[in-house]
């Protein structure tokens, strides 16, 4: 896999607090539980495993917050792509329920941590927002707040008027509000983790990249790029949209599609105003959908897919800056500071997946848009599983590792799938 577009110029890298060392790993070490990831998953994991008395070690190639942990939009979204009644449906009457209401609850585990820890995370929870681009979305978007509603959810359906008002914009036809949402400034996020997670006895060790995985008896031993080992009787692989070769196929399993993000100079007041004024964050119902939300330092941030190959240049931002101007016209001249990409890891059926294929291996991958809250909760529940050994600790249950047909092709036919879907979402949008 090609090097991802540097860190450093993200808007969440230039506004973060101090990292907390994470030294590499230079002497081979013994524990109970290895994690190879420093994201969400992987550190939201150690934190709680190290608070029941459990060791850990966490590698991570780069630092923490490197990957898709520090470089998203900073929603924090409860639920899944899925609603509460297709889910029960799909993984039935005893899981179903369950599993319905651990994707409800994953936005309290991000504010539960955040306060718990004191960690210094620019945050709001104002709700979170889907807007319908079409006529056509209407009628799924007052579904999904009627069955939420249904569960005792905070949500609320909103006309095109209160959409307008809400928004900061006319172009939507409706849309639901969902109150248990907000946003956080990702990467302090990601470092504050980290930091709670050392500070319950966890080990983090940065520039550290695991380059081989074996069972030898009882036991894994993960080896490293610099030599040292990590022999453990389990190991959690939590690296997503940067997942490599460690463990036969895995990589295979998903497409690590571009997530482009950009951000604006510091808005005038009035300006800022007039956009979002309630402090929420706004997802939409196009098929290539486009998120955004006001930063803690009033700039303005809009994200969507990009290429599947990486960026090297502003102009691999432009679609993105055009649907800025377009959406909101008194941000024409405000000015670009940040631009910057990430992988997100996108599975064949749009959820998330949990696989063990082989004793003490506990694999998690793909987020599909909701990471924040959901690999916050889902290192929760594998630290829970891993301790109890409770099968129904897990909200969903592990599948087999099940690589996509041609893998190599997909991201052509991704990218195929992108401009069309893109040309769609214009006609819907030029119809409402």
């Amino acid at each position: 896999m090609s090097e991802p577009f540097p860190l450093e110029p993200s808007l969440w890298a230039a506004t973060a607090p101090a990292a907390v060392p994470t030294p590499p790993l230079l002497e081979s070490v013994t524990t109970d539980v290895c994690i190879v990831g420093a994201g969400y998953a992987g550190l939201s994991t150690a934190l709680h495993l190290a608070e029941r008395g459990i060791k850990a070690v966490v590698l991570e190639a780069k630092e923490p917050g490197f990957g898709g942990s520090g470089r998203n939009g900073g929603q924090v979204i409860p639920g899944l792509k899925f609603d509460p009644d297709e889910l029960e449906t799909m993984f039935g009457k005893e899981r179903g329920p369950r599993l319905v209401d651990f994707v409800g609850r994953t936005a309290d585990v991000v504010w539960e941590l955040i306060d718990k820890h004191g960690m210094d995370v620019p945050n709001t929870r104002n709700g979170w927002i889907q807007s319908a681009i079409s006529n056509a979305a209407v009628g799924p978007i007052e579904s999904r707040a009627a069955q939420w509603q249904k569960r005792g959810a905070p949500v609320q359906v909103l006309d095109r008027r209160e959409t307008a008002q809400h928004v900061g914009h006319e172009q939507y036809v409706a849309s639901w509000i969902d109150r248990r949402g907000g946003v956080v400034q990702p990467l302090a996020y990601a470092r504050g983790l980290a930091k709670a997670a050392i500070a319950a006895g966890a080990a983090v060790h940065g520039d550290t990249q695991a380059t081989a995985l074996e069972r030898k008896g009882s036991q894994w031993i993960v080896t490293t790029a610099r030599g040292a080992t990590v022999t453990a009787d389990r190991v959690v692989l939590a690296t997503n949209g940067y997942t490599g070769d460690l463990w036969p196929h895995l990589r295979q399993t998903i497409i690590a599609a571009n997530s482009f993000q950009v951000a604006t100079k510091p808005l005038s007041d009035n300006v800022r105003k007039s956009i979002l004024p309630g402090g929420q964050s706004t997802s939409d119902s196009r098929r290539i959908g486009l998120y955004y939300r006001l930063d803690h330092t009033g700039r303005f941030l809009l994200g969507g897919r990009g290429t599947m190959r990486e960026p090297r240049r502003a102009e691999d931002w432009a679609h993105i800056e055009t649907m800025m101007e377009k959406m909101f016209p008194q941000l024409k001249g405000a000015g670009i500071d940040f631009r910057w990409g990430g992988r997100v890891a996108l599975t064949r059926d749009h959820l998330p997946h949990l696989h063990e294929p082989a004793p003490g291996l506990l694999i998690d991958i793909g987020c599909m848009g909701r990471g924040v809250a959901l690999q916050s909760a889902m290192g929760r529940a594998m630290a829970t599983y891993i301790a109890s050994g409770d099968p129904l600790a897990l909200p969903i249950p592990p599948s087999k590792v099940s690589p996509l047909p041609f893998h190599g092709l997909n991201k052509l036919y991704f990218q195929a799938f992108v401009t069309w879907y893109r040309f769609l979402d214009r006609r819907d949008a030029d119809a409402a």
